[in-house]
């Protein structure tokens, strides 16, 4: 983002903050107080060119207000603010949560999702009464003359909104997925950080297959939503007794409390603090849509007077049994998996030999012909985006399945540190592609058990094939240090010119692509190796979708 639209972006958001229109002085002033110094005749030229493009309008002689479009420019263009956006919304709704346990007024954190039929309901209800929600506590309302009704539910969030009330600062650091084994909450096995992502970690795995809630109740085994979150160590007895009050008043979920400084669930807990897990908020609407029920999931927490919502049922008899505290296998984070095979990385940007790393995805050996068909038309129709290098693959089981190896964007993490450059995976997003790209969507390599690639696809975010409007399409950003640059570029235009899909090679404080790198770095942006596979996925064809699999020497690919 070249600094003309970064000023653009902060002109949005000024008028995104007033009630009313507003004039070129004013935002002149604000601009000012933000570090621009812009005066009121370069604001009006910036002025006219949103007006052009639709994200804002005059009225008169008052001055501008921001469009629909703007709105949604802005929520795009500042994409570098969402990662932090998510944990700040947290920390927000922690903050306003004022509930008093001892009367049971005041405000809570809630979640509002949409279910279409009466036997949603009962699906929900029989969740809620297994246990696996926060409270029996819900607010239905029948939308209008037809079937949608709207239910609000309790958020774990409030539980760390009255501990904060009470003294004892709570942290939330994972959204994901935990599973249960005869009853018994095994370990995380797929989790997210709530920083440094644009995507709520429990709305990632929100789509339907991540999850087993039904599985969980009918006989014990399965996979449900959970979240984790630190407190102090030394408020541990205190923060036991809190929750035990809250559990006789209907404010449960919470799954475990870790000994001080003792992992649990397969988590890391530092020395000094205690780990707490609470069941996802969103638990019972897993159910629901396992059911193949239709039903919008929210996860678009707010605050609500708990006077608002009435149990839906009286008959809780939680069906999960204590966590014992053992020792769970530690869980691995994607990166701390990832930095192996990129170390082994040592493909030769002169000779074109060597090997890289590979995302290997299934398919039926009969779509086999309309994938690699699929494949050429996306790659012949955007060859500056899409990757053109494919390797089949047998399947190691199933003799009905054929693998496709494409190569993942973290080889070219491999091959800069194979030539003596630190190249740090960043983020992993989602790209549209306008005049100029933007990313609008991201996801933290660090701290994330799931390649963000393959989030986006499940969740059906990619647009790679679309004919009308922007695509959509998968890419990476990386973070090299300011000094290696020029041989950076050097290296990266080979790789370019070989067909890696590199998209964009940043400078020193500039938004590349709207995506920020730390301060004496510069960004990369490269494509994902997943675009193609994307691309069949977007064509109805059933795909095991895999990502950094396994290393495969280059020169063994073939290509579109």
């Amino acid at each position: 983002m070249s600094e003309s639209e970064h000023r653009m972006i902060e002109i949005l958001r000024i008028l995104n903050e007033q009630d009313k229109p507003t004039g070129s002085k004013l935002i002149a002033d604000e601009l000012k107080n933000k570090g621009f110094n812009l005066g009121e005749r370069a604001v009006r030229y910036h002025m006219q060119i949103l007006d052009e493009k639709g994200y804002t309008e005059r009225m008169g002689y008052s001055g501008r207000r921001i469009t629909n479009l703007g709105r949604e420019k802005l929520e795009k263009g500042l994409i570098y603010d969402q990662v932090d956006f998510i944990y700040s919304k947290f920390e927000e709704m922690i903050y306003l949560t004022d509930f008093n346990y001892m009367n049971q007024e005041g405000n809570v954190v809630v979640n509002t999702s949409t279910i279409y039929n009466e036997e949603s309901i009962d699906i929900l209800k029989r969740i809620i009464e297994s246990g696996l929600s926060v409270s029996p506590y819900v607010n239905l309302n029948r939308v209008g003359n037809d079937s949608r009704i709207t239910v609000t539910t309790l958020c774990g969030t409030t539980i760390d909104g009255v501990l904060l009330n009470e003294g004892i600062p709570s942290q939330p650091q994972y959204g994901g997925l935990l599973k249960i084994e005869d009853y018994q909450p095994i370990k995380f096995t797929e989790i997210i950080s709530y920083k440094k992502t644009s995507v709520t970690p429990l709305d990632a795995f929100s789509t339907q297959g991540f999850t087993s809630v039904l599985d969980v109740v009918n006989d014990g085994n399965g996979i449900i939503p959970a979240n984790f979150r630190l407190i102090p160590g030394i408020g541990r007895e205190k923060a036991i007794g809190i929750i035990n009050k809250l559990n006789r008043i209907g404010i449960g979920g919470v799954l475990a409390v870790s000994d001080e400084g003792r992992d649990i669930l397969g988590l890391p807990v530092p020395d000094g603090m205690v780990g707490i897990a609470i069941v996802g908020g969103i638990t019972p609407f897993c159910a629901v849509q396992e059911s193949n029920q239709s039903i919008d999931i929210k996860i678009a927490e707010e605050i609500q007077d708990f006077k608002t919502l009435s149990p839906i049922t009286s008959k809780i008899r939680p069906c999960l049994k204590e966590v014992e505290h053992d020792i769970h296998p530690k869980i691995s984070f994607l990166l701390s998996k990832s930095w192996n095979l990129i170390q082994q990385v040592n493909f030769d940007v002169e000779k074109r030999k060597g090997d890289i790393i590979s995302n290997v995805s299934y398919i039926d050996k009969d779509d086999l012909d309309k994938s690699l068909e699929i494949m050429e038309e996306t790659y012949n129709s955007n060859p500056k985006y899409i990757n053109p290098y494919y390797k089949l693959v047998n399947h190691p089981t199933d003799d009905d399945k054929i693998g496709i190896a494409t190569i993942c964007s973290l080889s070219i993490d491999g091959i800069l540190i194979d030539n003596g450059i630190m190249s740090n995976p960043k983020y992993g997003g989602l790209l549209e592609l306008t005049e100029p790209p933007l990313f609008i969507d991201l996801i933290s390599y660090n701290g994330s058990t799931e390649d963000p690639h393959k989030i986006f696809l499940a969740k059906n975010m990619t647009s790679i094939n679309k004919n009308i409007g922007p695509n959509k399409i998968l890419a990476s950003f990386k973070e090299i240090p300011y000094i290696s640059r020029d041989y950076s570029v050097y290296l990266l235009d080979i790789l370019n010119n070989i067909g890696f899909s590199i998209y964009k090679i940043g400078k020193p404080r500039e938004l590349t692509y709207n995506a920020k790198a730390d301060n004496y770095n510069f960004g990369v942006v490269t494509g994902s190796g997943l675009n193609t596979i994307g691309a069949i996925k977007e064509k109805g064809i059933d795909v095991e979708v895999k990502a950094i699999e396994k290393l495969l020497p280059f020169e063994k690919m073939d290509r579109l």
